[in-house]
């Protein structure tokens, strides 16, 4: 098979302009909550409601890590071509809603709708790369769409205030419309209609139910757990045990459904179970640097917001670089073991060093340790996603897939409200009373980094329980041997 012939024949200039389009569309989506973060004082200043902070964020991401999943499973069902463009649709639509905004309950509510097209949009191009290409040649153009992840975290801060600023925080969300239209312009033309045979047409109603009202109750408890002094322990230990029956609902609906959203089965397959894990692992400790390497960088060196944004450049760079270099390194060699394992290294040697961090560290210390961690999270992208791609067959990678992107979401959703958990125990601590506000705050950020070496180390020794198949050159269709789960268990 030459460079840029897959089993779809799809030829060279084809192969350019999918790519282009799956790019555009993934952009607007992973572009969105940097961009929004930037905007949100504006957005409070003109809609009030600042107690209502988090969640037009939390109920994006509460709607997308839903959608993952199901539209995954959808696209196997309906075709990848038709799911794509909807999601591009709804998610333009919606970016109008947005925009249009009156109060802060609209913005809320049309957030939640806008992130079912978000959802769509960050797991359908890694879906069509991996019925598109071979497994070998799948990691390329895995790390080129991963980039985008890179690209949008330093362009969305810039483009959300020179756009606030400018123009208005509405052009935040109206800037997608030009765009999406484009994407879906380049996608119609170009990408072929891939549906998959044999599957049975059968909507499991009770699985989308019980999976959404799961991950609700835990998404509300994991934010309002955010304020314990707003919020009593009795209602966020409610909504957990709630989240918990529903997750269990769920899970007995999966057992018994025609096509399941979320087969069990899957988990009989050790790659995929350990891939999930090192996902979790990996999207937690990236969103650690995300979060408190400017929080050190302002309160801490006191260096300016524009500053702040300015030392994260580089780390996210390092991202970028290091998910294509794993891919090239992927499609070259078949392998991808020894990357899992030195994705963890190079993230704990990282996290280590931005532990060692307090208030009389220096800006390059911070700039350097932090893109260490961008050299070792970057890889995460490519790597989980191409092993459990090559552990299943056609049938499967949709839904497979969708599932390496839900357990990101997961990880990061997870993470921040423990992390802010770790900050807020150690400011009250009374141990901390002799110290300054800075040196707290220091030693605060410190536990967080410290917290997080435990999460780097676990994900290194589980690392070592990644089975690997090898990568060969013919698509997933062709080759795949029926009995490939068993194989890998």
């Amino acid at each position: 098979m030459n460079h840029y012939e897959t089993h779809y024949n799809l030829n060279k200039d084809k192969i350019i302009m999918i790519m282009v389009g799956l790019m555009v569309g993934l952009l607007v989506a992973a572009l969105d909550n940097s961009i929004i973060s930037t905007a949100m004082p504006k957005v409070i200043n003109n809609l009030q409601g600042m107690e209502y902070y988090v969640w037009p964020f939390t109920s994006y991401m509460l709607s997308s890590t839903i959608a993952i999943i199901l539209f995954g499973k959808l696209s196997d069902i309906y075709g990848r071509k038709l799911i794509t463009i909807l999601g591009i649709i709804i998610f333009v639509i919606t970016s109008m809603m947005c925009g249009f905004s009156t109060n802060m309950f609209e913005l809320i509510l049309f957030r939640g709708l806008q992130g079912i097209g978000g959802g769509i949009l960050i797991s359908l191009p890694f879906i069509l790369v991996g019925e598109i290409f071979s497994p070998k040649e799948r990691g390329k153009y895995m790390g080129i769409l991963a980039s985008v992840f890179g690209i949008s975290s330093v362009l969305g801060p810039i483009l959300g205030g020179v756009i606030t600023d400018t123009i208005g925080w509405r052009w935040v969300f109206f800037v997608n419309v030009p765009v999406g239209i484009a994407a879906v312009t380049i996608l119609m033309y170009s990408l072929p209609n891939f549906k998959l045979e044999g599957v049975k047409k059968v909507i499991d109603y009770l699985g989308i139910i019980t999976f959404t009202l799961a991950l609700s109750g835990l998404f509300l408890a994991l934010t309002l757990a955010r304020d314990l002094n707003a919020y009593p322990m009795s209602e966020i230990i409610g909504l957990l045990i709630f989240s918990a029956v529903m997750f269990a609902l769920f899970i007995w609906a999966e057992k018994r459904a025609v096509e399941p959203i979320l087969p069990l089965k899957l988990f009989n397959n050790s790659i995929f179970t350990i891939s999930s894990i090192e996902n979790f692992l990996a999207s937690a400790l990236i969103f650690a640097g995300i979060i408190y390497v400017p929080l050190f960088a302002q309160e801490i060196l006191g260096m300016s917001a524009t500053n702040a944004g300015l030392i994260m450049i580089p780390m996210l760079i390092s991202l970028t670089i290091a998910s294509n270099i794993a891919g090239q390194i992927i499609s070259r060699t078949g392998k991808y073991k020894k990357l899992a394992i030195a994705e963890f290294v190079i993230t704990g040697i990282g996290i280590i060093l931005l532990a060692t961090l307090n208030v009389n560290s220096s800006p390059y210390a911070l700039l350097a340790y932090s893109t260490i961690l961008g050299l070792g999270s970057g890889m995460m992208y490519t790597v989980f996603t191409i092993s459990v791609q090559n552990s299943f067959t056609l049938r499967e990678i949709g839904i497979v897939t969708a599932s390496m992107q839900f357990f990101r979401n997961v990880g990061s959703t997870v993470a921040i409200p423990v992390f802010g958990y770790i900050v807020n125990a150690t400011l009250g601590s009374p141990a901390m009373v002799n110290l300054s506000q800075k040196q707290v705050l220091a030693i605060s950020i410190q536990n967080v980094f410290l917290a997080s070496i435990v999460l780097a180390f676990a994900g290194l020794v589980i690392a070592f329980f990644l089975k690997e198949i090898s990568l060969n050159d013919e698509s997933a269709s062709q080759e795949m041997p029926s009995n490939t789960v068993d194989e890998a268990k």
